[in-house]
């Protein structure tokens, strides 16, 4: 709020012919006192001009003062540096300028110069250090600030408790804890709220519920304290009780309680009560929004993510990097290239699109999206890169049958001396299973630990299980399984039951669905995949048997379906679906490609449909599968133009639309994207990425 009287009064001085140097003094303290920094920069000018110095050191340090409290670094430097007299007050101050501004190199520097120190020379670098993540060196200066016979204050042991919070340190924090207690320093408000914050941080949420229901002064940041940390605790439910508690007290919930509260009901699966709080929210800040947006994007609403997102653009509130990345990240899950284009474009428009959390995002999503020449246009344009970078490059050639750019960008990655971590190998290992490179495989994977010091995952175990597999060398793929330094979990036997109905490997199926069936008994997965194998060969009365068993145990069946974006709107399709509202138009669409492709010489295999009925019944089963559905859309929608179709499957595609896909492709002089569960197919003139191996 602007003062116009003051403001007057400055303007009615310097419109005086001659002004004395007490006049400009009374001002000056008066400009203080309001806190009017920029009418009290103006009168010190002025005065200088004028030839007057505020020679006063108690002006001065006021001066110097109002300039640390406001972040004003170079007026205070400036003062500073012209002070003649300078007390322990003109240092602290300084001291403060510092460390607000995140100055560390020169707050220490000035320290160690200051020729006497008291009790707020220390506690100011205290907090500096602490509130600049420099925790460490915040609690060596509160011990160094004892030895030098420096008694801390309740606002010195705020700050180390701080600290102790920043390093999840329990020990020196219980430690302090014990000092306060000694000390008789429990009636500050602020030291109950920094115990309450170290312990829920460090996972003590005994004692820090303890500790809040004795509170007698609690405040918001007392509240955001708790229920904060029984989000992070993976509590959601007492977070929720608490908010609600909070409310019947009378006290009104901050951005930061609403935020902890949306986290709460997003780890809980109540997606629709966090919406309903946000909506009730009047003047919401990025943090509510971003933690909206990312809670859409974890619980399987992208769509809702990205309408978010342009409802808050539309409310004027910049989004920052971490909210950018969470959507590129939805756009890269629906495999939604129109959005991801268009929050690119903002990205750039907004100046954030350099940082690292927003290209290796813009990366993962060209590459999601089948775009993998855009993906690598990010990736040279980055200014710097790190290991998740390169990560999100390897992975997206390796799942998008670029085997040799894969291998060669991590060859690259290991000259650069950036060193891999797992995922990295994920990605590696991940190229060589769709290539088909068992020995390039194997040495990969054994670099794993003679090169680079690290211990083989269970995900590196399922890749080579996979190449194994895939090769035909089922009896090594087990006997790895034997040798493992780990107990297989649900990835291991899945990847084996996976590799071994390709193979068509009953005997190994079996013994991987037995496993998978007491570590994860409601999974319908392996019951079908095993079912399905059992119908392949006929085996009817395991077919009864296995549904039997997944009726017994109240096991439900997930539905197929494949969705295409057209004109920014998602249309999605399950197997014969007659639901959509150009369903007629679809079908005949689609009639007429089988009719063209017959005559190509494709005729669809019945074999695959794995169920007891006629062939009649087989033939509109294996027909109508839901990505051939969103093929035909795709193509009345978007007939014309050498753009390409991009399909996404929630599972495997099968046999029969692999093929099919490779003919209408070859038909229409058209590429077509099919995204399924494994990986990513590019079918390009009758041929397919990953050359019938998937």
């Amino acid at each position: 709020m602007i003062n116009y009287k003051l403001r007057h009064a400055v303007d009615l001085l310097y419109s005086r012919g001659s002004a004395t140097s007490e006049a400009y003094t009374r001002l000056v303290l008066e400009c203080v006192r309001a806190n009017e920094v920029d009418q009290a920069k103006r009168l010190q000018h002025h005065m200088e001009l004028h030839f007057f110095q505020p020679d006063n050191t108690f002006i001065q340090n006021r001066l110097l003062h109002m300039y640390a409290k406001s972040g004003k670094l170079l007026d205070a430097r400036n003062l500073f540096d012209k002070m003649l007299k300078r007390d322990v007050f003109s240092w602290n101050a300084m001291l403060s300028a510092y460390a607000k501004t995140g100055s560390v190199k020169d707050m220490r520097a000035t320290f160690g110069q200051m020729p006497f120190r008291d009790p707020v020379s220390y506690n100011t670098m205290i907090a500096g250090f602490a509130g600049n993540e420099c925790s460490s060196e915040a609690l060596e200066l509160f011990v160094r600030m004892q030895e030098e016979g420096f008694e801390p204050t309740e606002y010195t042991h705020v700050s180390a408790l701080h600290a102790c919070s920043q390093l999840l340190d329990l020990r020196r924090g219980k430690q302090i804890h014990g000092r306060i207690t000694v000390g008789n320093l429990c009636g500050n408000v602020f030291i109950w709220n920094a115990l309450i914050d170290i312990y829920a941080k460090c996972g003590d949420m005994d004692r820090a519920r303890w500790l809040f229901d004795r509170m007698v002064n609690r405040n918001v940041v007392s509240w955001n304290s708790i229920i904060s940390g029984y989000v992070k605790n993976g509590q959601p439910e007492k977070c929720i009780e608490l908010f609600h508690k909070m409310k019947l007290w009378g006290l009104k919930p901050d951005q930061v309680t609403i935020s902890n509260v949306l986290g709460a009901y997003f780890q809980s699966g109540y997606v629709d009560e966090a919406s309903k709080i946000f909506n009730e929210i009047k003047e919401k800040d990025k943090i509510c929004w971003t933690t909206m947006i990312v809670g859409y994007a974890q619980n399987g609403r992208e769509e809702d993510a990205l309408m978010l997102f342009g409802a808050m653009l539309l409310a004027d509130v910049r989004p920052d990097s971490f909210t950018i990345s969470s959507v590129v990240s939805s756009c890269a899950k629906l495999a939604s290239l129109y959005n991801g284009q268009a929050v690119h474009g903002k990205t750039v428009h907004m100046g954030v699109d350099d940082g690292l959390l927003v290209s290796s995002a813009l990366v993962d999503m060209y590459c999601k999206c089948g775009v993998t020449s855009d993906a690598w246009m990010v990736f040279k344009t980055m200014p710097t890169l790190n290991v998740v970078s390169w990560n999100a490059m390897i992975g997206g050639y390796a799942q998008n049958g670029q085997h040799q750019e894969a291998l060669a960008i991590y060859e690259k990655m290991l000259q650069e001396k950036l060193k891999p971590d797992n995922v990295t190998f994920i990605g590696v290992l991940s190229a060589c299973v769709h290539a088909n490179l068992i020995e390039q495989g194997h040495e990969y994977f054994d670099s794993i630990s003679k090169q680079h010091g690290m211990t083989p995952t269970l995900d590196h175990y399922a890749c080579m299980i996979n190449l194994l597999g895939r090769s035909g060398y089922m009896d090594k793929a087990a006997d790895l399984i034997e040798g493992m330094p780990h107990e297989p979990n649900c990835l291991i036997w899945s990847t084996l039951l996976s590799v071994s109905a390709i193979k068509g490997d009953i005997k190994q199926a079996e013994m991987s669905a037995r496993h998978l069936f007491e570590l994860d008994p409601l999974n319908a997965g392996p019951y079908i995949m095993l079912s399905n194998m059992y119908a392949a060969c006929g085996r009817w009365k395991d077919v009864a048997s296995m549904r039997s068993l997944m009726k017994n145990k109240n096991v439900k069946k997930f539905a197929a379906y494949s969705w295409i974006e057209i004109d920014n709107k998602v249309h999605k399709f399950v197997s014969e679906d007659r639901t959509h509202p150009e369903t007629e138009k679809i079908y005949e669409e689609l009639n007429r490609l089988i009719r063209e492709l017959h005559k190509a010489g494709f005729a669809p295999n019945t074999n695959l449909v794995l169920h007891d009925v006629g062939e009649k019944e087989k033939y509109e089963s294996i027909c109508y599968h839901s990505e051939k559905l969103a093929l035909a859309y795709g193509l009345i929608r978007k007939p014309q133009g050498g753009t390409p179709l991009r399909i996404i499957k929630n599972i495997r595609v099968c046999g029969d639309c692999h093929v099919f896909m490779k003919f209408v492709s070859k038909i229409i002089g058209r590429p077509i994207i099919l995204r399924d569960s494994n990986r990513y197919h590019h079918f390009i003139g009758g041929k397919c990425s990953c050359k019938d191996n998937w």
